[in-house]
Order: structure tokens, then C-alpha cells, then sequence
């Protein structure tokens, strides 16, 4: 049967938008570490990061996103994002980093009164289908920062990325809570089937804990959560699974 031409229009235009969403979708590997300081050092960790690192990171193609230190840090942490436009870019990336002879000094003398850093976690991350581009933006005055981390029961993850997807994301606006990254752990790292990170951004402390309380009693949300634990069949996460951390930008942060 011969297609009409506005048949033929409808076709087109879905192809050209879901081409576009496909395009549109961010296929960079991101790298989430965070580093442990010494005792006393820390400070000395973040000034080599400003000074030599980043700078460095840039030289051998390496994407600054994101540079932070917890609002309460007993542990001594930074914490920090960075991009690669694949894996096999990020070895040879790195590499190239560690054997720049800029790099070597900047290291050496950054520690001659002591070894730097303690511990260094690191994990290799996507973004989910449904996260939003990630802005680099210098926000005045600065943002508070929170890096969450969902830890789902086998086979739950869909459930809640549906969840987020169609309902929480909305409601974060909604209530004033600004959408920064959704991530997943690629499938080779700790985590990888099981595992959702994010980063939202608050005004402040205070306004963070008005708009959370607030959309915790939004009834949409409620109507939401309950029907999405029903649709999964019982709890999504691991008990203790949800955890979240306040973090200020550092002064040289991409994304403050």
C-alpha cells in the first residue's frame, strides 16, 4: 500500500528526533577518585592539584570536571571527576600523563616533606540514558555539592533508574534541587550491575534540608515510590545501601 506523504513526514521525523537522542547521548568514560591525604598533607594535595595537575591533565587530553573536598572531612579526602572519550583513550592518556617529565617534578617536589596520599579509590562510570548534559558552570555564589550512591538489590537497578527517570529527576526540580549527573559503574568495575551515583547541587546546608523535606512529603513523590517498590516487586535497594556526602568545590573546580 503506498504510504501517504504525511505518513511519510511522521516517519522522518521520528527517525531524525530518535537519531538525535541517540547522538545526543554522552559516551565519554568518566573517572570518579578519591584521594586520602595524610595527615597534615592535605592541603599540599590540593595545591599540586591546582597548580601542576589539572593543568597537566589538560596538556595530555584528560577532562576536568569536577574538583571537591567533603564540607566535613575527617578522612582527609578529595574527591574529583574527570573525562576520557573512551577507555582505551584513558590508558594511553594516562600514561602519557605519568611519563611527562612536568609531572615527575611537580610530584617530586611536592613531597619532599612527606608522601602526599595515603589511599586512592578510583571507578571507571557512564552516564545513564536518562542524565543530563553535564554543564561546567562557576555558579556565584558557589554550590553545595552532594555525591549519592544507590546500591540496589540483584536486578533492582531498572526498577529504580525507571523511577528516577520518570518521577524523582522531576521532582528534585520541582523542589529545587538542581540535577547534575546520573552515573553507573561500567560493567567490569565493583558495582557495575548494581550501582547508581549521582550528584545534585543545593543553594546551601539549609536549603538543602527545606527542599529534601519537601519533596519527601510531595504527594506525587509518595504516590511515586509506592508504586514503583509494587511494580518491583519489594525493596530496590540493599539495606544501608543509599548513602550521600556533602562536598564544597575547591577553588580551582571546573564546577563550582
Amino acid at each position: 500500500m503506498k504510504k501517504s506523504p504525511l505518513s511519510s513526514l511522521f516517519f522522518f521525523l521520528v527517525t531524525v528526533v530518535s537519531l538525535s537522542s541517540l547522538q545526543a547521548h554522552d559516551t565519554r568514560v568518566y573517572e570518579l577518585r578519591t584521594y586520602y591525604a595524610n595527615e597534615g598533607k592535605l592541603d599540599d594535595l590540593v595545591a599540586r592539584f591546582r597548580d601542576h595537575t589539572t593543568a597537566l591533565f589538560a596538556k595530555h587530553g584528560i577532562e576536568n570536571v569536577g574538583y571537591w573536598v567533603p564540607k566535613e572531612n575527617p578522612d582527609n579526602k578529595l574527591i574529583y571527576i574527570i573525562a576520557f572519550p573512551s577507555r582505551l583513550d584513558q590508558e594511553s592518556m594516562w600514561k602519557s600523563f605519568q611519563a611527562d617529565p612536568d609531572w615527575k617534578a611537580a610530584a617530586k617536589a611536592s613531597s619532599k616533606n612527606g608522601r602526599l596520599i595515603n589511599k586512592i579509590e578510583a571507578v571507571f562510570m557512564q552516564t545513564t540514558e536518562y542524565s543530563m548534559p553535564i554543564k561546567k558552570i562557576q555558579a556565584s555564589p558557589e554550590r553545595l555539592f552532594e555525591l549519592r550512591t544507590y546500591i540496589c538489590n540483584e536486578g533492582m537497578r531498572r526498577h529504580l533508574g525507571a523511577r528516577f527517570r520518570d518521577h524523582t529527576i522531576g521532582l528534585f526540580d520541582k523542589h529545587g534541587i538542581e540535577n547534575i549527573a546520573y552515573f553507573h559503574p561500567m560493567p567490569d568495575q565493583e558495582g557495575g550491575t548494581s550501582t547508581l551515583i549521582y550528584i545534585v547541587a543545593h543553594e546551601s546546608e539549609e536549603g538543602r534540608e527545606v527542599a529534601f523535606g519537601n519533596q519527601r512529603e510531595d504527594e506525587d513523590w509518595k504516590t511515586a515510590a509506592a508504586a514503583s517498590v509494587e511494580r518491583a516487586g519489594g525493596r530496590m535497594t540493599i539495606e544501608g545501601g543509599v548513602t550521600g556526602e556533602l562536598l564544597v568545590p575547591t577553588d580551582f573546580s571546573a564546577m563550582k
